[in-house]
């Protein structure tokens, strides 16, 4: 069965937790929320802090993957995306997510994974993979709540935004692991 890219462009809701295609009105208002923890960005891969926000925004909106902006009622918390969807493999990364402190902790995170793997795999994808820095340890927390497993790490994978060498920890959930 090939996955269905195409579908994976659309908006989710549960309740207050809201996950909308990114679109322009949503610029200034995830500016402030990034804004809101200038430290989180030093364990990055890249910057939506300062100067660096207008030219990363441009970069993941014109990458391979659906964006998101990740919304609570109708204010502008954070961001994700699906990235490098591949529907012949079925496979595709969650990731480029940041969520401001204000609803960190409150179960809004794994709420918003929720929705997310679920429309995954009702698009028929079979493997959602998470790459993580290996300084992340609230990331990494999440994601094994969720059930995905650590499968590896990738030494010096890719060069931050701050020069940092980053060693990547890879996580996978397949279908079959989701209840």
């Amino acid at each position: 069965m090939v996955a269905d890219i195409e579908a994976l462009s659309a908006e989710l809701t549960d309740g207050e937790v809201r996950m909308e295609l990114f679109a322009d009105r949503h610029v200034e208002p995830l500016r402030a929320a990034c804004a809101e923890d200038p430290d989180i960005w030093q364990i990055m891969p890249r910057s939506l802090l300062g100067e660096h926000f207008d030219a990363e925004i441009t970069n993941r909106r014109s990458g391979n993957g659906v964006l998101f902006a990740a919304c609570q009622d109708e204010r502008v918390v954070g961001t994700t995306a699906y990235l490098r969807p591949d529907a012949q493999e079925g496979v595709l990364e969650l990731g480029g997510t940041y969520i401001a402190p204000s609803v960190r902790g409150t179960g809004y995170n794994a709420r918003m994974k929720r929705l997310l793997i679920d429309h995954a795999f009702a698009c028929g994808f079979r493997r959602i993979e998470f790459r993580i820095d290996e300084r992340n340890a609230r990331s990494q927390a999440a994601v094994l709540k969720l059930g995905a497993k650590r499968e590896g790490l990738l030494r010096q994978d890719r060069v931050t935004w701050t020069g940092h060498l980053r060693n990547t920890c890879i996580f996978g959930l397949l279908r079959e692991d989701w209840n």
